[in-house]
């Protein structure tokens, strides 16, 4: 089942599946989104309000409940990591532009060592990654993506695995309670259907044979 969505005011409009978070659908169509709290439903930061479709999406959750007044409710408020959309139709949501925030000193100090390190021969690079105790993530795919080396294709698509599987589980922690109990249910019937199912045996079909005279 795919909804029809429309994110203003950039003008984006996309289709997504049914059971998709408004945070989730407007990072796949380009839409930065604040999320102060880390998509832990505790601030109010990715709220966004609902101009049309309110009816598509899940109920309100505890977390909206606790972070937005109840006018802002009434006036179409939603928590963009907690509503998730569940019905067919078409909606439109107003999202507010994401700040320019000063970025901090250590920050600016970790970009400066990018820069330096990028300009580093191949041997220069492979060096500093053996001496250096901490090197950030972002650089090492740098360097495998600039090593000549066919090796290094198998451990980028370990890295990959990795981080889509740590990426699955980190959504998965994040949903709100109230959508985790819904889908332990459902996984909790499927199971027992399973079991039911395993439990039936098919009785053995006896061959009768006629006694001679």
């Amino acid at each position: 089942m795919e909804v029809e969505i429309k994110f203003e005011p950039a003008g984006q409009i996309g289709i997504v599946a049914a059971g998709t978070y408004l945070y989730d659908a407007a990072q796949r169509m380009g839409i930065e989104i604040e999320a102060e709290c880390g998509r832990q439903g505790e601030c109010d930061s990715c709220a966004v309000k609902i101009k049309e479709g309110r009816e598509l999406l899940s109920e309100i959750t505890k977390a909206e409940i606790e972070n937005l007044s109840e006018s802002q409710r009434n006036h179409g408020k939603r928590l963009s990591c907690q509503a998730r959309i569940e019905n067919q139709g078409e909606l439109v949501v107003m999202t507010t532009p994401k700040k320019e925030a000063e970025k901090p000193l250590a920050e600016k100090k970790v970009e400066e060592f990018h820069k330096e390190f990028a300009e580093l021969p191949l041997e220069k690079k492979v060096a500093n990654l053996l001496e250096l105790e901490a090197v950030t993530f972002s650089e090492t795919v740098s360097f495998v993506i600039n090593s000549p080396f066919m090796i290094f294709g198998k451990i980028m698509d370990i890295m990959a695995e990795f981080g889509l599987k740590l990426e699955d589980n980190d959504k998965k922690a994040k949903r709100p309670v109230e959508h985790k109990a819904k889908n332990n249910n459902s996984d909790e019937s499927k199971n027992k259907t399973k079991r039911t199912k395993t439990s039936v045996k098919t009785k053995p079909i006896e061959n009768s044979e006629g006694s001679s005279a």
